[in-house]
């Protein structure tokens, strides 16, 4: 899989942006802050719908612009035929997709078309950051795997937003019947309950299949990038429905427990006013032998950790038939030598590798490919 253009209209720091691609490696060269990264960004929302560097659309947007538009011609060396991609970015309202120029009816459909897998700096708080940046990871490989489950998280999503809701204002109630008003019913809540542990359960039981696929390929991919024994790398699940809960995929098992989870849990959601159950409070604890790598790797054992994520990653999605886009963001000046040598010649395999870099000397000799020149938002290839 490959991209054969990249159009951008008012996306990031670009009025517009034309950039023909072809297999291969292709290198955007300039210094920090022309917009190397914001091409990047781009062909990456459109396979994940989302973006590596910020939360929300609304940053995306060009300054004094209403909307952002993105766009990509998508082919393969076994298929030649193209597939034309775009999504307009309307913050605050939902985004508009279009397949082949026709509409889809929702932005989620598109996923699948396009396939990336991006390594950038950011990607060390996959190691050391917060169980959601390990969440988000989980979560975008699952949609790009298994297109369906970027709806399965947008409704658990959805539920999770109205029984928030629905705990502040029944928790505000329940208080004030201390008072002497009358106690809230709470029957509503039984209701979002229910929804809760279908989405959740159905959300949980996807993490665990991808996760037990995934740990092997993590665990190579880490042995060839350190050097070291593979079996020290272990994966693990940990859930918020409980320690003692035994976790499958098993979607009416996993249903179950988080409906008694929330029920023991019910006094403090309330108190609270927030669901303390669900896969938004789930964490994947990376192991280094008997530690946590978090708190406990080294600085380069991070790293090596990082890239084996996304390596692991790459290998799964490859093995869906096409290899998926290969995105290194500014990732060679952060690496020391034998890092950067592991991560080319495993990168070099790839149809597709885009490349960013400050200077031609980060980018190293196996990934030699076409370059081009980025300097105030002008493309210029140079090779």
């Amino acid at each position: 899989m490959h991209l054969t253009h990249l159009s951008v209209q008012d996306f990031r720091s670009y009025p517009t942006a034309e950039l023909p691609l072809e297999p291969g490696v292709t290198s955007l060269l300039g210094p920090n802050g022309q917009g190397k990264t914001n091409l990047v960004e781009a062909v990456h929302f459109l396979a994940s719908l989302g973006s590596h560097r910020v939360a929300q659309d609304a940053p995306l947007i060009r300054y004094g612009a209403d909307r952002a538009i993105t766009r990509a011609t998508v082919s393969s060396v076994s298929d030649p035929r193209t597939t034309m991609i775009e999504v307009e970015i309307n913050p605050g309202r939902s985004n508009r997709a279009r397949i082949n120029r026709s509409p889809v009816p929702r932005a989620r459909d598109i996923l699948g078309t396009i396939r990336t897998v991006l390594f950038g700096p950011e990607d060390l708080a996959l190691v050391k950051g917060d169980p959601a940046d390990r969440r988000r990871f989980l979560d975008e490989v699952l949609a790009s795997r298994a297109p369906r489950y970027g709806g399965v998280r947008a409704d658990y999503d959805r539920v999770l937003r109205q029984r928030n809701a629905l705990l502040k204002s029944a928790g505000a109630a329940l208080r004030s019947s201390r008072t002497g008003a009358n106690p809230p019913d709470l029957s509503t809540l039984d209701v979002w309950d229910s929804h809760l542990a279908t989405t959740g359960a159905e959300l949980l039981a996807g993490r665990l299949e991808l996760l037990a696929e995934l740990s092997g390929l993590v665990a190579s991919s880490y042995g060839t990038v350190a050097e070291a024994d593979p079996a020290w790398v272990n994966l693990t699940y940990r859930s918020s429905i409980g320690s003692d809960v035994d976790l499958v995929p098993d979607r009416e098992l996993l249903a179950k427990a988080i409906i008694e989870a929330t029920s023991q849990r019910r006094k403090e959601e309330l108190e609270r006013g927030v669901s303390l159950v669900g896969p938004h409070r789930d964490d994947v604890v990376i192991g280094l032998g008997n530690l946590p790598a978090k708190g406990y790797a080294s600085h380069g054992e991070s790293w090596s950790l990082a890239l084996a994520l996304r390596l692991g990653s790459f290998q799964l999605l490859r093995g869906l038939g096409s290899d998926p886009v290969l995105i290194l963001d500014d990732v060679f000046a952060e690496l020391d030598e034998k890092r950067r040598g592991k991560l080319a010649g495993l990168a070099a395999e790839a149809e597709q590798v885009l490349v960013t870099a400050a200077v031609p000397d980060d980018v190293p000799d196996l990934l030699n490919g076409a370059r081009v020149d980025v300097h105030a938002g002008e493309l210029r290839r140079i090779r």
